[in-house]
């Protein structure tokens, strides 16, 4: 089994679409999309996911079905009702004297170092961030959604693999977001969420590919071939967004801190 998990183009979040920038990025997808044997194709319900598979769909004369579980990851922390995460997140917006909802995800390194729990396959449950947060209930809400949708296509979660009921090579696309798609690799690759949030960049239109193993009959463990893939936009010339990443060197202030 191929699955190929293609983030949306840059994004406008206020108006839950893309900007002229993340068209052309879309575009671009949408011309490289022959080659990439996409298969049955499935969508996020947000703007932006939406809008960055149209391209493609249309070029391919294909349509997506549209799964409320591949929206973004949507856990957030309260800082107002838990301030003293403010050391992992003390970057975070306030308004009318009251902190803005943040992502769970977007810790700083430096609460990381005092907190490996955090990165840890297991004790990540249990770090205090996500016990002040519903990040597990929501990650094992996705994740059971996720394990079905395999279980569907032969693959079933067994122990840290998945047994093999039904051989395939087909393709499956997921039209996503970056937070969801890391959700998805941490399962298969049985690692805590915020390390692979922490670790990986995924760039706007960026397509991730991963595929089964099945080295002993009836075992399957899914392994990366590309990760945040942007051959795309490189033929085409186009830069890749800066979106979900942070600034390269401190004293650069240009870029996001």
């Amino acid at each position: 089994m191929r699955m190929l998990f293609i983030r949306h183009g840059d994004p406008d979040y206020v108006h839950d679409t893309l900007t002229e920038k993340g068209r052309r990025e879309a575009a671009l997808l949408a011309e490289y999309a022959p080659k990439l044997n996409v298969g049955e194709c499935y969508v996020s319900p947000l703007g932006r996911a939406q809008d960055t598979a149209s391209y493609s769909l249309k070029k391919l004369g294909k349509t997506a079905q549209t799964l409320g579980w591949l929206r973004e990851f949507p856990a957030v922390v309260n800082l107002n009702e838990t301030p003293h995460l403010l050391e992992a997140y003390p970057t975070a917006d306030m308004v009318d004297g009251k902190y803005k909802e943040r992502i769970v995800w977007d810790v700083m390194p430096s609460y990381l170092m005092e907190h490996g729990e955090c990165l840890d396959p297991v004790r990540w449950r249990e770090s205090d961030i996500c016990r002040h947060t519903n990040t597990v209930e929501l990650y094992d809400q996705t994740i059971e959604k996720f394990d079905q949708f395999l279980a569907e296509h032969g693959y079933v979660r067994d122990g840290i693999a998945y047994r093999v009921e039904k051989e395939s090579t087909a393709t499956t696309t997921f039209f996503c977001h970056f937070g969801i798609t890391c959700v998805f690799l941490s399962r298969l690759w049985n690692i805590s969420p915020f390390a692979v949030w922490q670790s990986v960049a995924l760039a706007p239109t960026s397509v991730t590919e991963v595929v089964t193993e099945e080295r002993q009959q009836g075992i399957a463990y899914f392994r990366g071939l590309r990760i945040g893939d942007i051959s795309h936009l490189s033929a085409g010339n186009e830069p890749a967004s800066f979106s979900a990443r942070f600034c390269e060197t401190y004293s650069n202030m240009e870029q996001r801190h």
